[in-house]
């Protein structure tokens, strides 16, 4: 089982409410329910806070994120959009009826929870202000995280600085949603925390909110599934095109299918070149494989030259090779 404790609080009763949290949780909700291709993928337990009606108390919120980390599940994912509190005791997630910051839930004792949690994988990603301090021993903002194996923390800011909203969302959530769409895919579809880490890092500035990504894993677990830029059964026959590291694919006229700018004598298209060379093209298009000495495939065939793995490209071949996928 994969289930996901998805928060966003905007109404509180003794401090300022936020505008962008309830609907930053609503975009997140979805993205994790379900993978690209309609596949279920986490069961999603929302709990927001909106109004005086509507609102997330203490208890249910701790009653909660304790319920998430409770069971043996593949994977158990809290995300937090509110308010954050951090003081000499640590930092603190506050809920709708926190009176002040050290009455919102301990991120010590969150930690606690999914450090102690049997689920094989927590993931705890927590867009408020001073998220940063979570894994940081003794409550202190100090670098080195006390996190026990198969735990990943990921935060929109460091323990000193503010989380940010933008046209009604909070930066870093935009992100993370852009991210779980497909941003941080890779070829085969897959988005891990690390990437999801990666592509918020590149989009924000050195001016700007620093994510924080603490991890204490031995491989990354796939948050969501996208729609991936080659199919499986193409990207897997890279080792056949390439049977060995350095490898060169010799081409030639009879690999394109157009008929234009053939020179007189030139070979016809042969279809089974041709659809071995729209596979070698999508290669190309996301950087596993490049022409020798032409400036283009459709060069490389027509000057009967040869195409070449990228380093990327040799990653992905020996993935195939060793049959991880």
């Amino acid at each position: 089982m994969r289930k996901a404790l998805v928060v966003g609080i905007d109404y509180y009763e003794h401090t300022s409410p936020l505008h962008g949290c309830v609907n930053d949780a609503h975009s997140i909700k979805p993205l994790l329910e379900r993978n690209a291709d309609g596949t279920v993928n986490f069961a999603v337990k929302p709990l927001t806070g909106t109004s005086p009606n509507d609102q997330v108390p203490r208890a249910e919120l701790k009653d909660s994120i304790e319920e998430l980390f409770s069971t043996d599940d593949e994977i158990a994912l809290l995300y937090f959009a509110g308010h954050g509190h951090i003081e000499a005791t640590g930092g603190y997630l506050l809920a709708s009826d926190s009176r002040r910051g050290d009455e919102g839930v301990s991120l010590s004792e969150i930690l606690i929870l999914a450090n102690n949690s049997r689920s094989k994988n927590k993931v705890i990603a927590l867009d408020s202000c001073h998220s940063g301090i979570a894994g940081s021993p003794g409550g202190q903002a100090v670098s080195t995280a006390e996190l026990k194996e198969g735990t990943t923390i990921l935060t929109a800011s460091t323990s000193e600085q503010y989380a940010s909203e933008r046209n009604g969302s909070g930066v870093f959530t935009a992100l993370f949603a852009d991210a779980l769409v497909g941003s941080a895919a890779n070829l085969v579809g897959d988005i891990t925390p690390g990437s999801v880490y990666a592509h918020i890092d590149q989009s924000l500035g050195p001016w700007d909110q620093r994510p924080i990504f603490k991890t204490n894993v031995k491989s990354f677990v796939s948050l969501r599934k996208a729609i991936p830029s080659i199919s499986l059964a193409e990207l897997q026959r890279i080792a056949e095109f390439f049977p060995a590291p350095g490898y060169r694919f010799s081409l030639d006229p009879t690999y394109e299918p157009e008929m234009q700018g053939r020179k007189p004598g030139m070979p016809p298209p042969n279809p089974e070149h041709t659809h071995v060379f729209a596979i070698l093209q999508k290669y190309n298009r996301v950087n596993l494989v490049v022409p020798v000495d032409a400036p283009h495939m459709w060069h490389a065939a027509m000057e009967s030259k040869a195409c070449k793995l990228t380093l990327l490209g040799e990653h992905y071949r020996r993935l195939v090779e060793q049959k991880r996928i």
